[in-house]
């Protein structure tokens, strides 16, 4: 099935790990990244602007592109970032099959509940996807990174930049 299939936020969160056999791990390998610690004057924040589900594949990388053009401007401590949604949500698909013979061997939309396939976090209209601290030299680099970060989202998004 297609990513566009799960962007739509429909019924309860299938979040209960511990009652779902098979459930795949999650593909974002770091949430923060660059120095933690340093003392940096500007926030830019990544927002969404529509309710919609972000599969981790494209959560990661977003993370992949913004840490990559961050760490070849600006090095290993210019900036601090940090991915604030985390993919909770199971996705599940029931495979149909399809070509000669196969109204014989599948079942049709008996038992249609699906296997599980990927994750997904759950994503609110305003809320901020990644956060991005950097001093006033690394301003520019960082709008650049978080609109290469944009292109790999599903949904329409912003940039927020404000002085901490």
């Amino acid at each position: 099935m297609k990513a566009r299939n799960f962007r739509k936020i429909s019924g309860a969160a299938y979040t209960r790990r511990e009652y779902i056999g098979g459930a795949p791990q999650s593909k974002i390998v770091h949430l923060t990244m660059g120095d933690p610690n340093g003392d940096f004057k500007y926030e830019a924040r990544l927002v969404a602007l529509e309710d919609a589900q972000v599969r981790h594949n494209a959560l990661e990388a977003a993370r992949m592109a913004v840490n990559k053009f961050l760490e070849e401007k600006l090095g290993g401590k210019g900036y601090f970032l940090k991915i604030s949604v985390y993919p909770h949500h199971v996705l599940r698909e029931h495979k149909v099959m399809t070509g000669a013979g196969a109204d014989r061997l599948s079942e049709g939309m008996r038992r249609a509940f699906g296997r599980p396939t990927g994750l997904a976090a759950r994503v609110k209209r305003g809320q901020s996807i990644m956060i991005l601290r950097t001093d006033e030299n690394g301003l520019s680099f960082a709008k650049e990174a978080l609109t290469r970060g944009a292109s790999k989202m599903p949904i329409p998004t912003r940039i927020d930049v404000v002085t901490l």
